[in-house]
């Protein structure tokens, strides 16, 4: 039977507020576990890997799967990040590369040794859609899709209707687009932007259109990797809510809206979503 397991950023639980003292790891776990997360999302750079395997014990403790972001620098950076990955029994790696070649075709073989990488790794790798990365923007990926057609992709859509500055209501030509993005996605992760800002409060009456968009995508995405999926497969979804200044803040930076309910209302979105799937099926 498919399952769907909704993991939290460990990004996302920062406050960075001068206002009030930053949270500890250990508090943002029990944050996460307390409100029945399936697991927790971290985001290590190779530079990063020492610090971090002081999260092991917490991930044991409150009994909570791990996914790595990874942030490789340099094309050697991939392995380390496996290897950490391994240490962690993390369900993925999704990349976001600092290797940026200015034309797709610069950027195959790199993807491809990365992906035997994962394989020899015995680790599911996905490139997610994401600024200041390889897949900065829409058309580079487009293009990518088609030079290696067993690449995989996790989808921050988020990134993309900035990038883009995408319109609402979406044109045709773009929501193909979207819709080939999300026919190679096997991860999907949750922040919803507008065509001006990349996070945008959920429960703001102007930005309904927006969430109703986010919501359509999360759903075509779900039912097609349900299709395409074994049905022992396992969904990742990832709500993914940046501190400031992803988060908007006012003249005192104090956020507009609560980010954690946020987290919870996405979460509670997406289960909604499969179970409306399942009773499709």
């Amino acid at each position: 039977m498919q399952k769907l397991h909704v993991y939290q950023s460990l990004w996302g639980m920062e406050l960075r507020s001068p206002h009030v003292p930053e949270r500890s790891p250990e508090e943002s776990f029990r944050m996460v576990a307390d409100a029945g997360f399936e697991g927790m999302c971290i985001d290590p750079s190779v530079a990063e890997i020492p610090e971090m395997r002081a999260l092991h014990d917490l991930y044991l403790e409150h009994d909570l799967r791990c996914m790595i972001n990874a942030f490789p620098d340099h094309a050697d950076h991939m392995q380390p990040l496996l290897d950490f990955a391994n240490e962690f029994d993390a369900c993925m790696v999704n990349v976001i590369s600092g290797v940026m070649p200015i034309k797709p075709q610069d950027a195959v073989p790199v993807v491809q040794r990365w992906m035997k990488e994962a394989a020899q790794a015995n680790m599911p790798l996905l490139f997610e859609t994401h600024r200041d990365g390889l897949l900065n923007d829409m058309y580079f990926t487009l293009q990518l899709m088609d030079l290696v057609p067993e690449m995989r992709l996790c989808a921050d859509l988020s990134h993309f209707v900035v990038d883009r500055e995408l319109r609402a209501p979406v044109p045709e030509r773009d929501q193909q687009y979207i819709t080939s993005i999300l026919d190679r996605s096997d991860c999907f992760q949750g922040r919803i932007a507008s065509r001006e800002q990349v996070q945008v409060a959920i429960d703001f009456p102007q930005h309904r259109e927006w969430v109703d968009i986010f919501r359509g995508w999360w759903r075509y995405g779900m039912r097609e990797w349900r299709r395409r999926s074994a049905a022992d497969a396992t969904l990742v979804f990832l709500c993914e809510l940046g501190p400031p200044p992803y988060a908007i803040t006012d003249g005192e930076q104090r956020e507009l809206s609560d980010r954690w309910g946020e987290s919870l209302q996405i979460r509670d979105w997406v289960r909604q979503i499969w179970a409306e799937l399942e009773a499709e099926d």
